[in-house]
């Protein structure tokens, strides 16, 4: 079921975002060589409780870590460990914290040294490229599919594959709700966006062929062809002429 948040409602989820996004801007100092996965989520889950809110995906179906850490040909739900970052690595950091009952998600990929490769460059720009062109079509009237329509169009531009078996979702008291937001072109046109509706879009796109698997771990899931993917995520509330980014300034 779809809710629209009320304005009560979609301060919480203000607070919620900002807290997400904050936690994104804290962990970047630390994003270096020489640091594990498990580290940076010990960090996260003191500053997210120190802020007064809870981490959304601690125990959610059984994860058992504050964040999804995912590197290199690991697409998304990373589970943090004791391997250490080096360089030349591409970091994607997925983040959800729950205020008063109301979460926010935000990810973001961080490259991990000072030259990235030209194909790398290409999968993270393309990649965030694609979040903000599928944020672009949303306002009352348009339709999800509008958002996957822009998110396609632009990982297409780049040459890069979208990944079909996730997708994007609602927000609010349950840190993934109606509506599914594909980042793909499909027979699924899904609801009329209305103001007062929250949605993360995420789009994860691979350099190589879009197929993946799912690790012996029950929860990574990894490129099939090992080749890297980068995950950008925002939430947004539609607004009467647009939207607006909660997980964000």
């Amino acid at each position: 079921m779809i809710t629209i948040k009320s304005p009560d409602e979609i301060k919480l989820l203000k607070i919620a975002g900002r807290i997400v996004y904050d936690t994104h801007k804290y962990l970047q100092q630390y994003l270096k060589p020489g640091i594990s996965s498990l580290e940076l989520d010990k960090l996260a889950y003191d500053y997210i409780i120190k802020r007064g809110a809870t981490p959304s995906f601690l125990n959610y179906d059984g994860f058992p870590n504050t964040l999804c850490i995912s590197i290199n040909d690991e697409v998304v739900h990373g589970i943090p460990d004791n391997r250490k970052l080096k360089d030349g690595d591409i970091v994607s950091i997925d983040i959800g914290a729950c205020y008063k009952g109301y979460h926010g998600d935000s990810a973001w990929t961080y490259y991990i040294g000072d030259n990235p490769s030209d194909d790398i460059k290409r999968l993270m720009k393309g990649t965030e490229e694609s979040l903000y062109k599928g944020l672009s079509a949303i306002k009352p009237g348009n339709r999800i599919c509008d958002i996957s329509k822009a998110i396609e169009d632009c990982a297409n531009s780049y040459n890069l594959s979208i990944v079909r078996e996730l997708v994007g979702h609602g927000v609010g008291t349950d840190v993934h709700e109606d509506p599914e937001v594909p980042n793909f072109v499909s027979n699924y046109k899904g609801p009329v966006l209305k103001e007062g509706m929250v949605i993360a879009v995420e789009p994860m796109l691979n350099l190589g062929r879009r197929n993946v698997y799912v690790s012996d771990n029950d929860w990574t899931v990894i490129t099939m062809d090992h080749k890297p993917s980068a995950h950008y995520e925002h939430t947004v509330v539609v607004t009467k002429d647009g939207y607006e980014i909660l997980t964000g300034e």
